[in-house]
């Protein structure tokens, strides 16, 4: 405990906080846990600690692997690249034009195969390559404050260049990521009967709730001259527009899949499906490819063997190295 007389060492008091200081630095200086003698425990890496250690992990992280794999192979996908295969002729040689046109045709009926048996409910997805939506000035390009509540329309600070229409008023959703809003649409049939495909609880409860406002509705949204994606139907607030909701969740990765629809009955093996879309949006002006997904899910998701590789991958170092310590162990012991 210091004093207040501690800076005149010529009074007694002052003398003995002098005293009680040098004796308490010199008994800091002498602990135990300055000098490292505080008890400890450390593990004695012996052969038999070290294969046990080892046999433990493989013997752990291969049947998870193995479960994964066998989850993931479980999960039945149709995967369908139509960006190509829906240019017709004539456009072959200048795509760019066809898609920018908008008299031009955009429907394209194709038919696709389900491989296998494929159960309800399966998840249709889009699938886009190529695209950047984590670069930082496409992410930054929105207004949290603008989509949560319908008295901030004017707040469209880091929207830039679709902040504000050409008449100076607020663009609702404002920003390149709204802008950007992914527009091609797909109708299934199945032997001339519509495959209903539902896009209500497609997005994040979440997002629904909270960070899209009951009261925001679009305005003056794809009114410039360059129009980015799809519009937006002005009636309907954006909490309930799950498309936007579910393109605004930016992906991380230039390759990424988003939610369209659920379909709700099973699809037989060998059924073939008529998939009539429009293929509106531009991805050719910079090299991206589109796909349609049809997928099933299992415990782990989609089929992603990913998981599965990698727990194999550790459990089969870890058996291998498992292995060798024992080979060591017996032939050369120390």
């Amino acid at each position: 405990m210091y004093c207040c007389n501690c800076c005149f060492p010529s009074t007694d008091l002052g003398f003995i906080c002098v005293l009680e200081l040098k004796w308490l630095l010199a008994y800091c200086a002498n602990s135990r846990f300055t000098q490292q003698e505080l008890p400890a425990w450390k593990p004695i890496l012996t052969p038999g600690w070290v294969i046990t250690s080892f046999l433990a992990i493989a013997m752990l992280f291969i049947p998870i692997g193995l479960v994964s794999l066998f989850a993931s192979e479980r999960v039945v996908e149709i995967v369908y690249r139509y960006d190509q295969d829906c240019v017709p002729e004539i456009y072959r040689g200048n795509v760019t034009s066809y898609i920018q046109n908008p008299l031009t045709n955009k429907t394209c009926i194709k038919n696709v195969t389900v491989p296998k048996k494929m159960e309800a409910p399966i998840f249709v997805y889009y699938q886009l390559d190529n695209f950047y939506q984590n670069h930082r000035r496409y992410v930054k390009s929105r207004s949290d404050k603008q989509l949560r509540s319908g008295e901030d329309d004017f707040s469209t600070k880091g929207c830039e260049p679709e902040a504000k229409s050409s008449s100076g008023k607020p663009i609702v959703p404002c920003g390149l990521i709204a802008w950007s809003l992914f527009n091609d649409t797909y109708n299934l049939l199945m032997q001339d009967k519509v495959l209903k495909i539902n896009k209500k609880g497609i997005a994040w409860k979440s997002d629904t709730k909270v960070k899209f406002g009951s009261n925001v509705y679009p305005k003056n949204f794809q009114s410039g001259g360059l129009i980015g994606g799809g519009k937006l139907n002005q009636s309907i607030p954006l909490s309930e527009q799950e498309d936007l909701i579910v393109w605004m969740r930016t992906a991380a990765l230039p390759t990424f899949r988003k939610l369209y629809g659920k379909i709700s009955v099973d699809l037989e093996a060998h059924e073939t499906i008529t998939v009539v879309l429009e293929n509106n949006y531009n991805t050719y002006s910079f090299g991206g490819q589109k796909k349609l997904v049809l997928s099933t899910t299992s415990w782990i998701g989609g089929k992603n063997d990913f998981l599965g590789i990698a727990y194999l991958t550790v459990g089969g170092i870890c058996l291998f190295m498992a292995l060798n310590f024992i080979l060591l162990y017996v032939f050369k012991p120390r």
